[in-house]
């Protein structure tokens, strides 16, 4: 099984408000720094994405790929990459747990990335890292600048 990385993070929110913005996913360029463009190619019956093609543009790494997106409940999401240019798996997740009766949200990321070059794992968990503590930093400026 490859090895993961996981981060977590308190947003002053609750978790239907962190998780209208996790779902907004035509927002995710104003708020998530290397997602250039995002696009719903498909949807469930509730109306949240399945599947959503990203335009990625993360200095070294441009890459445009489409994730499938599997919803549980209404406090956790989850993707896998169905196609890419230069990733192998691009597996990841959001876990929202209330946090002081609902008020606040415990945010935790767990990502899992395989690229299609060569690289070193200790490298591949620090990319990681940086992508996981960016979302999360993005997300909770969005929810909490939210009106």
């Amino acid at each position: 099984m490859a090895e993961h990385t996981s981060s977590s993070i308190t947003i002053e929110a609750a978790p239907a408000d962190v998780m209208e913005v996790i779902a907004d996913f035509d927002r995710y360029p104003e708020w998530s720094g290397e997602v250039k463009e995002a696009d719903i190619l498909t949807k469930d019956d509730r109306g949240r994405a399945e599947k959503v093609r990203m335009l990625l543009d993360a200095g070294a790494i441009k890459d445009d790929y489409t994730l499938e997106y599997t919803w549980t409940g209404d406090n956790q999401v989850s993707w896998s990459l169905v196609k890419s240019q230069m990733l192998r798996s691009l597996d990841g997740s959001y876990l929202l747990a209330p946090v002081d009766s609902g008020k606040r949200t415990e945010v935790t990321y767990q990502l899992t990335v395989d690229v299609k070059i060569p690289m070193l794992g200790m490298i591949k968990r620090k990319a990681e890292k940086v992508i996981i503590d960016r979302a999360l930093a993005g997300l909770k400026k969005r929810v909490e600048s939210a009106d």
